[in-house]
């Protein structure tokens, strides 16, 4: 599995390590690995912006859920930043809030 920004119909952004489930030698599915919502705020004033993660569906156990191919837009890759965000909210190594902000210089700082 790889590490990806998953672009929903719905227009959700989701991070997650994705697999393709491959059936007649056509993806007809991706496997997304305890996804997680990109929820991005944008501050005018301080031309910067504050992304927060926070599990994409709430009230399941379920750590690998199936979406369909046709409900996906597009697969990206991370900024560094967010998939360090990513990784220490989901290793359970990061004590603080899980937010980073980045100015329109692009440089990213954590929180």
């Amino acid at each position: 599995m790889t590490l990806k920004v998953v672009v929903l119909q719905s227009q959700e952004q989701l991070i997650s390590n994705v697999k393709e489930i491959v059936s007649e030698d056509k993806v007809v599915a991706y496997l997304l690995d305890n996804p997680h919502r990109l929820d991005v705020s944008t501050f005018t004033a301080e031309t910067s912006v504050e992304v927060t993660l926070s599990p994409w569906i709430l009230a399941s156990a379920d750590k690998e859920i199936p979406v369909p191919n046709h409900h996906v837009v597009a697969i990206v890759e991370p900024l560094d930043s967010i998939k360090q965000m990513y990784l220490e909210k989901t290793n359970g190594t990061r004590s603080t809030n899980d937010q980073t902000d980045s100015s329109d210089d692009g440089t990213e700082s954590d929180k």
